[in-house]
């Protein structure tokens, strides 16, 4: 999945020239995920959500980028886009990360994506087609929270925001209409799998999770599902441990401050903390070991940035795990949902092309209406006004026949562009033939209309819920 190498170079931070009504903006994707960078780069240009609504301002400051989103989980760090000129725009984000993360080279780590492509990397994302854990459902509600972050921020708007609701819409299909997310599908399942290849019995071991988010309570859940009946629960705010104890038969809360002690009893320890440091230091889990008697101590370590000092591995019976060693175990059970992951891509495919063929039928129509009456509007304003001046002498039927005159010239005028218009709707790269008709002639954006509606709150994209 690593793209084409992306410069980065002084260009990305002039600003760009502002676009008009009559701009294509075409989509943009540039990030690193699992496929292309490990853990240890993903860390690096990892975005807190404290940093979100600054990136995004920064994203779009030089107007490269008219619209931007951004999506960052332990598994990807991607930027969605639109903009005027595309390669500005995917040269302008990939400036940004590269200034995020002074005196390293994240090029060969990076991918891009434009146009046809971006979209269809956004609706298989949306759809967990690309995730670590093909078919897990955590992705779509980060999907949801990253729209959400950028519609409080007012970077998304139009084009971005109609493809967006056509992804989730996507994602809905694929949940709903294939087997794709059966069973125990995510990366907090998959690190349970992992417990329990370390131990074949989780029962009568202590298990300790360090966190109380979404993947500790996902963990937690399926850790007491496995067997796991000594369950501990620290995190930095007690109040939530305790509320997500409260949750799990059977499993305590206790504070992050005990974590010495408790380090030195345990004997999993499921590491997924919002901390953007090593919670777990080498030093701390010698000092742990001192007092175990030889007995082993295993970390596995879910968060990006890395929550667990990857030193800790050196230690004698100390074993750590992060999340590209969960790789191994993911493609072993791949192979159980090999065919319901190629039936959602073919329906992620049926997807793209039907709302590629609306994008082009949506500025078809509108452009061949607005592009006859400006052409027919400006020859008649300066027919008006030679009849106003130098032929204000003839008469009324002289008049009428320069009228059917110029209505004829308008229709012969513009047989062939009406035409050519006519065929982009059959034509996958149709768009660039409405675009540049746009942009040769001043049109105003045809799907300005569309854009109202969904800024008013109405669903933007019709999304054929009869036949789904």
């Amino acid at each position: 999945m690593s793209g084409r190498v992306i410069p980065m170079d002084s260009r990305a931070s002039q600003p760009a020239p502002r676009a008009s009504k009559a701009d294509a903006l075409e989509p943009i994707v540039v990030g690193v995920s699992f496929r292309s960078a490990s853990v240890a780069v993903r860390e690096r240009v990892a975005v807190a959500h404290e940093e979100r609504a600054e990136l995004l301002r920064i994203l779009r400051e030089t107007n490269a980028c008219h619209e931007a989103m951004l999506v960052s989980t332990c598994n990807r760090v991607e930027v969605y886009g639109v903009g005027a000129d595309a390669y500005r725009a995917i040269e302008h984000v990939a400036a940004v990360f590269a200034s995020r993360v002074p005196g390293e080279d994240l090029r060969p780590h990076f991918y891009e994506r434009k146009g046809r492509d971006a979209i269809h990397h956004m609706f298989r994302v949306a759809s967990s087609l690309d995730s670590l854990v093909v078919g897990e459902p955590q992705i779509l509600g980060q999907l949801k929270e990253a729209y959400e972050a950028a519609v409080n921020e007012e970077s998304v708007n139009g084009t971005l925001g109609r493809i967006m609701h056509r992804a989730f819409h996507v994602a809905k299909r694929v949940r709903s209409e294939t087997a794709l997310g059966a069973g125990q599908v995510s990366v907090a399942s998959v690190a349970v799998d992992l417990a329990k290849k370390i131990y074949s019995d989780l029962s009568g071991r202590e298990v300790l999770l360090l966190g109380a988010g979404e993947i500790a309570e996902s963990a937690a859940r399926s850790l007491k599902a496995a067997g796991a009946n000594r369950l501990l629960i620290a995190n930095r705010s007690f109040d939530r441990a305790e509320n997500l104890a409260k949750q799990i038969e059977g499993a305590q809360a206790r504070s992050l401050g005990e974590l010495p002690t408790l380090l030195e009893h345990a004997d999993v320890v499921l590491v997924s903390t919002g901390s953007p440091g090593f919670v777990v230091t080498r030093e701390l889990a010698a000092a742990a070991m001192k007092h175990r008697r030889g007995r082993p101590l295993f970390f596995v370590d879910v968060a990006v940035p890395r929550n667990v000092d990857p030193r800790v591995h050196d230690l004698d019976n100390c074993y750590r795990y992060d999340v590209d060693d969960l790789e191994q175990i993911v493609s072993e059970g791949m192979s159980l949902r090999k065919g319901e992951a190629e039936a959602a891509e073919r329906l992620v495919l049926e997807e793209l092309e039907a709302y590629l063929a609306w994008a082009r039928q949506a500025e078809v129509t509108p452009t061949i209406v607005a592009l006859r009456a400006h052409v027919r509007g400006t020859l008649a304003a300066e027919l008006e006004k030679t009849l106003s001046g130098k032929l204000k002498h003839l008469a009324e039927d002289d008049r009428k026949a320069l009228g059917v005159m110029l209505d004829a010239a308008v229709n012969k005028l513009l047989h062939a562009p009406t035409r050519a218009l006519k065929g982009a709707t059959e034509d996958p790269d149709g768009i660039h033939v409405v675009s540049s008709v746009r942009k040769l002639f001043g049109l105003p954006d045809a799907l300005a209309e569309v854009d109202q509606a969904q800024n008013d709150g109405a669903p933007g994209i019709p999304a054929k819920e009869s036949r789904h």
